[in-house]
């Protein structure tokens, strides 16, 4: 069953986009003409996604005044203004929000040119919640637009997914997008904590899988990296 709905992490400081975030807040920076967390909106929209639950900190009225003219999907504000809770307290704060069924979950720094197929559906239609606790889309490393980083994960012929060893290049990269089971946060007892080592520890259980995308990543993580995803998505219109 299709997740019905998205966590949109778009509560962060921008640093590496400074100096354009120092009076907009990374999430409304536009590319090709549009928000960062539009595009991101527009695909979940497209998949039929009801609600997106959007966290704010960083210059947050602006995000929210932003938001409040969408009506697809419905969006829930989750306020932290008071205090900036990493991705992984982000969820934690808005647990009762989130409710007891899988959900996607959406970083605003990056987004994907579609192939053939939706690959949101590809993902909810692949996801088990019997054998994962989490499944992620993940991009070629080399072929993704605007990686930094030499990746993040290596990926099995049944999709289990590894973390990337010290000093090695691993081929595929975390898109920022996937599908999360929420009991994966009950009992935490920290408010503020990281997203990544659940993934780590699902890893380890053999229980985090990862699915391929279909089309091509683009991660808008520094000023100099919107003229090449605008480029990479004019050249996708030829």
């Amino acid at each position: 069953m299709k997740p019905k709905l998205v966590f949109v992490f778009a509560a962060g400081l921008g640093t590496r986009m400074r100096p354009l975030t120092e009076k907009t807040p990374k999430p409304l920076i536009e590319v090709a003409g549009k928000p960062l967390i539009d595009h991101s909106l527009d695909r979940f929209a497209e998949d039929g996604v009801e609600t997106a639950i959007v966290n704010v900190h960083y210059l947050a009225d602006s995000i929210e005044a932003h938001l409040a003219a969408r009506t697809r999907p419905r969006i829930v504000i989750s306020d932290e203004r008071a205090r900036l809770l990493d991705q992984g307290g982000a969820i934690k704060k808005a647990r009762a929000l989130i409710g007891a069924a899988p959900f996607y979950v959406c970083n605003t720094d990056a987004f994907w040119i579609e192939g053939p197929c939706a690959n949101l559906g590809r993902l909810a239609a692949a996801f088990d919640p019997a054998a994962m606790d989490a499944m992620l889309l993940v991009a070629s490393t080399p072929g993704a637009v605007g990686v930094d980083w030499p990746g993040d994960f290596e990926m099995d012929p049944d999709g289990r997914l590894t973390r990337r060893e010290p000093q090695t290049v691993a081929p595929f990269v975390y898109t920022g997008v996937g599908i999360l089971k929420p009991e994966l946060f009950d009992g935490v007892a920290e408010d503020v904590f990281k997203l990544a080592p659940f993934f780590w520890r699902a890893a380890e259980a053999g229980r985090l899988f990862g699915l391929r995308l279909d089309g091509l990543w683009l991660h808008v993580g520094r000023p100099e990296t919107i003229a090449e995803a605008e480029r990479a998505i004019a050249a996708s219109t030829l």
